[in-house]
């Protein structure tokens, strides 16, 4: 079964959950946890990605982020990959860090925020590395000691949580303190992990907007939320494949948008598919990296095996690519 496509837009809030491969720790001792902060620490200000909760687990971890203006695949891709190095330099080990890719439920925020603040905060405590709420007030690698006062993380966005439970800090971080007791023995809350796409109706696009219109039913196991937003989020979407149809439509492929990379930097078609790091044939590269991923929908995995490179290489390249085409103006189907 192919995977679904990831779901990103400005302002969207995520529940992201990284597990170790084969249920293996990603965390051995706390010089790795710490490691790992500190990279979240340059990442989330640099991508204007807010943090409202988070947890690590010796084997998982789980964080709540609002995308800013950098794609939440951008943040992960930087953070897991460089944590990846580290970890494998520092443990004298090699090969796979994470299991698989990492999951992304988007998330409707005026209904699952607070719910979806206190599951993660609990994580430590069901995992059993805390025995009592009061340890985990003190617990220095779960956001719920930081809402509550007791540990400092400038990253960590305690301010806009604490708004959910009251105007007053003092009084909000007595209300949230109530609101986590009450959940303490909830247990796994599969309710809050997305729902499955509706296939007795024929799917979303057989269900019209009214009929989604204030139903609270399960959805596309990507989103958590009711009808309305679950509609708007895959309408945005579609949107986004419809542009790739478009595109392809036009003639575009990644021959030919190999050679309209080619012309617009002077290189030969070849240049883009070598390693060479002179300068034009670079942007070139960059550019064609950018227009296949952006413009034709083709996963960083099938480019990086076209050009011969690695996936996160591939990254760097569509970065790159976007700033070239914002500062030269350029663009794959003329208008």
């Amino acid at each position: 079964m192919p995977r679904s496509a990831r779901l990103d837009a400005p302002g969207v809030l995520h529940h992201i959950i990284i597990r170790g491969i084969e249920r293996r720790k990603i965390f051995k001792d706390n010089n790795d946890r710490e490691d790992f902060l500190a990279r979240l620490e340059k990442l989330l200000p640099a991508t204007k990605t807010s943090c409202f909760a988070w947890a690590l687990i010796p084997n998982h971890a789980h964080f709540l982020f609002r995308t800013g203006s950098v794609a939440i695949a951008t943040l992960m891709r930087r953070l897991l990959t460089g944590y990846a190095v580290y970890f494998n330099h520092r443990h004298k080990r090699s090969g796979q860090l994470f299991q698989n890719r990492y999951k992304s439920i988007l998330c409707q925020e005026d209904a699952y925020l607070n719910e979806l603040v206190r599951y993660i905060h609990l994580n430590p405590f069901r995992a059993g590395l805390v025995k009592s709420l009061e340890e985990l007030n003190d617990h220095p690698y779960c956001g719920h000691s930081v809402l509550m006062g007791n540990k400092k993380r400038d990253w960590q966005d305690v301010d806009y949580v604490l708004t959910y439970f009251g105007k007053q800090r003092h009084i909000a971080r007595k209300h949230y303190y109530a609101f986590v007791s009450e959940g303490i023995h909830q247990g796994r809350r599969d309710d809050l992990m997305g729902g499955g796409l509706i296939r007795s109706l024929g799917g979303w696009s057989a269900i019209s907007k009214n009929d989604l219109k204030g139903a609270h039913i399960k959805s596309d196991e990507r989103i958590l939320g009711d009808g309305e937003f679950v509609h708007s989020l895959l309408s945005a979407s579609d949107e986004k494949f419809e542009h790739y149809y478009e595109v392809s439509r036009s003639g575009y492929d990644l021959d030919k948008t190999a050679m309209k990379a080619a012309s617009l930097c002077a290189v030969e078609v070849d240049d883009i598919f070598s390693r060479s790091k002179q300068k034009t044939k670079v942007k070139a590269r960059s550019l064609f990296c950018y227009w296949a991923s952006r413009e034709l929908g083709v996963s960083h995995t099938a480019l990086a095996r076209r050009l011969g490179i690695s996936v996160p290489a591939i990254g760097y390249s569509v970065e790159r690519g976007e700033i070239i085409v914002k500062d030269y103006g350029y663009q794959l189907i003329e208008k």
